[in-house]
């Protein structure tokens, strides 16, 4: 394909750059939510939302539309930001996030929010239901692609390798992963919990076509993206080197920030370093 215009690779980084504004006044409003994987998969999501993947907020449940699996759930306020901005409702209801009455709570539900495929939180079970969309578009003769969003500490859970397994034996190739490489979990770098490298190889091993990118450059997200739906009779996983928190000095690469809400103080340094301005905006 060919490369982005810099005009197309600064309007999607604005994008990401929004949402990540959204993401840290949500949680710091809401005083509950998970910024650092929320940060750390913004320009993933901004690529998928509003370049590659064929979605009408208007009609959320258009039949033809692709398909968008957060298998990582407590990523939530990343996608909620991002579904936001695309117009599947008013980023004034990002406000209520995490409130008992609100449609937007701490994990996605799908009887809630409109562009929320599967309800997600308990870690591993996302890229199951994912292969299972993908094979009913199979069997129904449906043309949309499964996108599916896991994270690096969920990678230690068994049913993700259960999941690449029967993908790869049954040949899933309208099926791609992409996973949020940050190498830091709740309590703590991956190396120190359960290491899960070389994950390369391991994917390779499953029979899975295997691209590595970096997760925050526009131009080789939506290159590898666009790849992955040429692979043919595999599926394919990106697996996309992340920063947890990034954009924000203090939270980036701190397992600290993993579930943890800024303080008024924080959040204003936050919102500073972002180039935030009044909600829903940035400067620049």
């Amino acid at each position: 394909m060919p490369e982005l215009s810099e005009n197309e690779i600064r309007h999607l980084e604005e994008i990401a750059k929004r949402v990540r504004c959204h993401v840290v006044r949500t949680i710091s409003e809401a005083g509950v939510g998970h910024p650092g994987g929320s940060l750390s998969e913004a320009d993933i999501l901004a690529a998928l939302y509003f370049h590659v993947m064929r979605v009408d907020p208007q009609h959320p449940n258009w039949e033809g539309r692709d398909r968008f699996v957060l298998s990582k759930g407590h990523g939530a306020a990343g996608l909620y930001a991002t579904l936001a901005e695309r117009g599947y409702f008013s980023p004034e209801l990002l406000k209520t996030f995490g409130r008992i009455d609100s449609c937007l709570q701490v994990h996605p539900d799908m009887h809630l929010v409109p562009g929320i495929e599967i309800s997600t939180g308990a870690l591993g079970q996302g890229l199951s239901v994912a292969l299972g969309i993908a094979l009913a578009a199979r069997l129904d003769g449906k043309a949309f692609h499964v996108y599916c969003l896991i994270g690096d500490g969920e990678s230690q859970e068994g049913q993700i390798w259960e999941a690449a397994e029967a993908a790869a034996h049954y040949k899933v190739d309208n099926l791609t992963v992409i996973l949020d490489y940050n190498r830091v979990q709740l309590m703590g770098p991956l190396s120190e919990i359960m290491e899960i490298a070389p994950l390369a190889d391991k994917w390779r091993s499953f029979n899975w076509a295997v691209m590595e990118i970096d997760g925050h450059d526009i131009q080789q997200i939506i290159e590898a993206l666009e790849a992955a739906k040429e692979v043919k009779d595999k599926p394919c996983i990106l697996i996309a080197h992340t920063v947890k928190g990034k954009g924000v000095s203090y939270m980036e690469g701190q397992a600290a920030w993993h579930g943890k809400p800024p303080n008024e103080e924080q959040l204003a340094q936050a919102l500073a370093e972002l180039g935030c301005g009044e909600w829903g905006g940035t400067n620049g």
